[in-house]
């Protein structure tokens, strides 16, 4: 009931973010980030496995959604389910090749893999190579529809909001519960009569599905996707937003995608700013220091708030929430005596 209320509240505030002032291009980079990282966390949070790969999913899907709407002029919607088709493809043949593996040497396959995919991205043509691919159109929903900012934002929020729902409906369904169970004891599960692998196989394309649904976003929504889209770091930092946010939790990535991104966007400006007001020069370039930033964040996160942002408050809710029901208790005795 909660987490439907939240997922509501969360819905109405970016309904009406553009029309408080908020720059719609923001926003949706926001969404695209925010459902990248809510895909590695239904892998990472929910079942348990720890995938450096991810970018592989995110960077291929940009890459073909935008070669789908520049080179071959697909409407938009197709270039959509295409970046998510070919995300499900890709994590289809990285799982069978992984998801027999446990612990680190899944995270080490998966991150060889997708290092393979990045040097095929570097070579390829379409791709633009370093120069990355630019001037992709957004063309028009529906062959009808023109994308300017504030349309392609609803457009953006409905679809976000529709796969958020998706993974929140994996999550809760029969088929979460055993991935929750496979992660807490495998050998039970396995006990059990479940194919293990075969879950986790399914688990693992929903997520790179969700992957690629996200940069196929990013792409229609920026116009240009680049090697920094498919590049291990990209992996790391979806794995940061994660762990920031609360590993776990419904909420948690989107809350670490607005942190590590907001950073991103906006320390430089805050750099300035800080800088006008107490005179000191160093602040000037805070906007050069964006990964000690994070990285200090991180350690921080690790040292103090072992379960996330969010986690960590659901806890601090629990405890306080436990102490009320125990409470009447003793106050009755006391009452009584």
């Amino acid at each position: 009931m909660h987490n439907r209320f939240a997922f509501f509240a969360a819905f109405a505030v970016l309904a009406a973010a553009p029309w408080l002032g908020a720059y719609p291009v923001f926003l949706m980079k926001l969404m695209c980030f925010a459902l990248f990282a809510a895909s590695l966390n239904l892998l990472l949070g929910y079942v348990g496995l720890l995938s450096f790969g991810h970018a592989a999913f995110f960077g291929v899907a940009a890459y073909v959604a935008g070669s789908a709407l520049r080179d071959h002029g697909l409407p938009p919607e197709a270039a959509l389910l295409l970046g998510a088709g070919v995300g499900a493809a890709l994590g289809f043949v990285m799982g069978l090749l992984a998801i027999r593996r446990k612990g680190i040497y899944f995270a080490m396959v998966t991150l060889a893999l997708a290092q393979m995919i990045y040097f095929f991205c570097v070579q390829a043509t379409f791709t633009g190579g370093e120069d990355g691919m630019q001037g992709v159109p957004r063309g028009r929903l529906f062959g009808a529809l023109a994308l300017d900012d504030l349309t392609l934002y609803y457009v953006v929020l409905a679809i976000g909001a529709m796969a958020f729902a998706l993974i929140g409906r994996v999550i809760d369904s029969p088929f979460g519960r055993i991935l929750g169970a496979l992660k807490e004891n495998e050998a039970r599960t396995v006990s059990l009569g479940y194919d293990v692998d075969r879950f986790k196989l399914l688990a693992f394309v929903i997520s790179a599905a969700c992957a690629g649904l996200a940069g196929a976003m990013k792409t229609l929504v920026l116009g240009f996707a680049t090697l920094s889209d498919v590049h291990w770091t990209m992996s790391g930092t979806v794995i940061l937003m994660t762990l920031l946010g609360g590993l776990g939790t419904r909420l948690g990535p989107v809350v670490g995608a607005v942190i590590v991104v907001g950073l991103e966007t906006k320390l430089a400006a805050f750099g300035t700013w800080l800088a006008e007001v107490t005179h000191v020069a160093w602040f000037q370039g805070l906007g050069e220091s964006v990964s000690i930033v994070t990285g200090a964040m991180f350690v921080a996160c690790v040292l103090l708030f072992r379960r996330g942002i969010v986690g960590e408050i659901a806890q601090w809710l629990g405890r306080r929430q436990r102490t009320a029901v125990h409470l009447p208790g003793p106050l009755m005795q006391r009452d009584a005596g």
